[in-house]
């Protein structure tokens, strides 16, 4: 269960860190190609997207990893999960209508629910 929470969680984090990254530093026109949506938030949500996608990527990795708080990981992908479910919301609200990825997200996410649970 431990290799597997590994993975997935690592997985994950990668994917987050890299999408929140590009959420922070990229602007409006960079991201419209890939994230149809920006153009009907706020900048500021957005790059708050991109900070709080930043801190779960290393609210997965880092409490277990280190042993400190590692009731922090559950947190992160409860957050994760909660995320995903307002995203595939913006998205069923605008045009683009793409939520596979979400979903996607929100199932990976909820495998590393379960073995983050032994750490409480």
């Amino acid at each position: 269960m431990n290799i597997a929470y590994w993975i997935v969680a690592g997985l994950l984090a990668l994917f987050y860190l890299y999408s929140g990254a590009v959420k922070a530093i990229r602007d409006r026109d960079r991201l419209r190609p890939m994230m149809a949506w920006v153009d009907r938030m706020p900048m500021p949500a957005v790059r708050a997207l991109g900070a709080v996608e930043i801190l779960g990527a290393a609210g997965l990795v880092l409490p277990p990893l280190t042993g400190i708080a590692p009731w922090l990981a559950l947190a992160a992908a409860i957050g994760f999960v909660l995320l995903q479910i307002g995203a595939v919301a913006v998205h069923l609200t605008g045009e683009d209508r793409q939520i596979t990825l979400n979903v996607g997200l929100i199932a990976m996410t909820a495998l590393v629910i379960w073995p983050a649970t032994t750490w409480l």
